[in-house]
């Protein structure tokens, strides 16, 4: 239970404690300063409590974004602040500071929540003040302006703003039009059932798996069934951020699941359609795993691309006219929604599989998938090429070591960095992604080029971990370094692929489907530890995947030493140890992690 201690002259006929009792706070009265601050020095330190002017008009849910938002320790609007346990003390000394000032005189003559929010700020503490738009929050100082405020009130239906804002702002075309004008209702029907958001992600998931479960009969009607059942999992995907927002139900769990479960429903259904495939008497699972390798490097290109500009001096010094190019184009309203749709979001994409699997077959639909994907990344990457080398900003400490820990590197890249540092900081050394490329390349095309069993690949291999410690030896603040961890995850998933595929054996190239799958599941963790401002994976994890190269050399000296019937069953095994030990690890941080409540917009749906 939340505490809210209500200050200053009571108003008859306000409100305000039943509307403080709806959001779930337990209200008090304080006579002045003194008695607010005994009030809330009795509350538990573990509890969310609130300072509200007695004399506060305005909307429901203006209340709910100041009072009940769980991602900020301290937040306030008009008449109203709140602090969570972990921005109780600051409150503490706030109100403390404001009773010595006033020697705990009543509050009646302006409201005690503000004089505090402003000794807050002389403080240096950080309080987030949301966007109320058509909202209103004041507290009046006469009858005259109480009245206008009330009538303003009255004007504005904040169950309306509520609806309209539980939306992204920005989002993809075939989302904004087809999905959210009624998923939007969805989610308000779940939040007066009293669902929450990651009950609607699971299922969402469940919804999907059944969709790949249908697609893999290999019949008409279950791949009919599938493009229906895979549109109502986005629906779905759509109403747990839809209800997130509605109900300002975020978590860190809560965005970790969706980010996920949204490869996990995706990548399933990869499976599934391949499945569907081989029964019908076509392997496709080449195509299966070629479009979740792209998938995964154009998700890897714009996770590094934005650690790469986070931090206040990169995100304000972007000049190039690359990026006023851009601007200018969103200012022309259809080239906005074109501009959306060719990168191909997940609305778009899902829509296009779903259409595909219902009326074409399995491998069209990965052609047509892999066509698309290729377009989109080929034009969101050269963009940020041509920004990066136009930029003026610098790389902060704080983004280069995102992009290290988004490499991945392994015990043996981390041994041979260590002895790489002194390697010279001017090009070409200084530039790591041509450092990290051409062993990149040469393994990729070693691996293409030779066949099944050849030695090779295995020198591509140890050429390739030599390359990628010395792109990470020194800092990643290079203007083209963000793309040294997505030329790791394609040099990693592309030789898998290659490998599996010149293997030539029934089943080889679904275990190399499973290796990725779990490989990339450790990537996508990392990522969003990243994001949830919780740090990267630990040390000891990545050391016992064997890091990026590791696991390279590992996939190459197997295809050497053993059979193809055998490297099948060894690309399984691993694929099943990565799994379990990624997984095992990533669901007991999530699950007990103190990171602070996140919500990620993630990939525009």
């Amino acid at each position: 239970m939340s505490t809210a201690i209500l200050t200053g002259q009571p108003v008859p006929g306000s409100s305000i404690e039943g509307d403080l009792r709806s959001l779930g706070y337990d209200v008090r009265a304080a006579s002045d300063t003194a008695d607010a601050e005994t009030l809330l020095a009795q509350v538990p330190g573990d509890q969310r409590v609130a300072v509200v002017d007695a004399g506060f008009v305005g909307h429901v849910h203006a209340l709910r974004l100041g009072l009940t938002d769980p991602r900020f320790p301290l937040a306030a609007i008009p008449g109203a602040v709140t602090a969570q346990p972990a921005g109780r003390q600051a409150l503490t000394r706030a109100i403390a500071r404001e009773n010595a000032s006033g020697g705990g005189t009543a509050v009646a003559v302006d409201s005690l929540a503000d004089r505090v929010v402003t000794a807050l700020a002389a403080n240096g503490a950080e309080v987030h003040r949301p966007e109320l738009g058509s909202l209103v929050a004041a507290v009046p100082a006469d009858p005259q302006a109480r009245n206008e405020a009330r009538q303003a009130v009255a004007a504005v239906d904040d169950e309306a703003v509520r609806l309209k804002s539980a939306v992204k702002s920005r989002d993809g075309f075939f989302t904004t039009y087809c999905i959210s004008p009624y998923s939007r209702y969805i989610a308000r029907w779940c939040a007066r059932r009293g669902l929450t958001p990651n009950q609607v992600t699971t299922a969402s998931l469940i919804t999907a798996f059944i969709a790949a479960a249908c697609a893999a009969t290999g019949t008409r009607g279950g791949f009919i069934a599938a493009g229906v059942l895979l549109i109502a999992s986005f629906v779905l995907d759509c109403t747990d951020g839809q209800l997130a927002r509605y109900s300002l139900q975020y978590s860190t769990l809560g965005a970790w699941l969706d980010a996920t479960f949204d490869r996990a429903k995706e990548y399933a259904y990869y499976a599934g359609l391949a499945l569907g495939a081989a029964r019908g008497g076509d392997d496709v699972w080449a195509l299966a795993l070629g479009a979740m390798v792209l998938q995964t490097c154009r998700h890897v290109v714009d996770f590094s691309f934005n650690e790469a500009n986070a931090g206040d001096s990169d995100a304000t010094a972007n000049t190039s006219p690359t990026a006023a190019l851009s601007d200018k184009l969103d200012s022309v309203g259809w080239t906005v929604w074109v501009r959306r749709m060719i990168v191909l979001p997940i609305g778009e994409r899902w829509a296009m599989i779903a259409v595909l699997t219902a009326v074409t077959t399995p491998r069209i639909t990965f052609y047509a998938l892999l066509i698309g994907c290729a377009f989109a990344a080929t034009y969101t990457t050269a963009g940020r090429v041509l920004r990066s080398l136009t930029r003026k900003a610098k790389r902060t400490d704080r983004a280069a070591q995102a992009l290290a820990d988004l490499a991945d590197s392994g015990p043996l890249a981390e041994s041979l960095a260590r002895l790489l540092q002194k390697l010279p900081a001017k090009p070409p050394f200084g530039s790591r992604t041509l450092v990290a490329l051409p062993g990149a390349v040469i393994l990729v095309a070693g691996a293409w080029l030779e066949p099944y069993g050849s030695w090779l690949p295995v020198l591509g291999a140890v050429l390739y971990a030599l390359t990628s410690a010395a792109a990470v030896a020194l800092p990643l603040k290079g203007s083209l370094d963000w793309l040294v961890p997505p030329f790791f995850r394609a040099a990693e998933y592309g030789t898998v692929l290659i490998l599996a595929a010149k293997a030539d054996v029934n089943g080889a190239l679904p275990a190399a489907f499973g290796l990725v799958a779990a490989v990339a599941y450790h990537h996508y963790d990392t990522v969003y530890r990243i994001r949830g401002n919780a740090g990267a994976s630990p040390a000891w994890l990545v050391r016992a995947i064997g890091g990026h190269e590791g696991r390279t050399l590992l996939v190459t000296v197997l295809a050497v030493a053993l059979s193809a019937a055998q490297f099948k069953v060894a690309l399984t095994a691993l694929a099943v140890a990565v799994a379990l030990v990624v997984l095992v690890e990533s669901i007991r941080f999530w699950v007990s992690s103190g990171a602070p409540a996140v919500h990620d917009e993630g990939e525009p749906a």
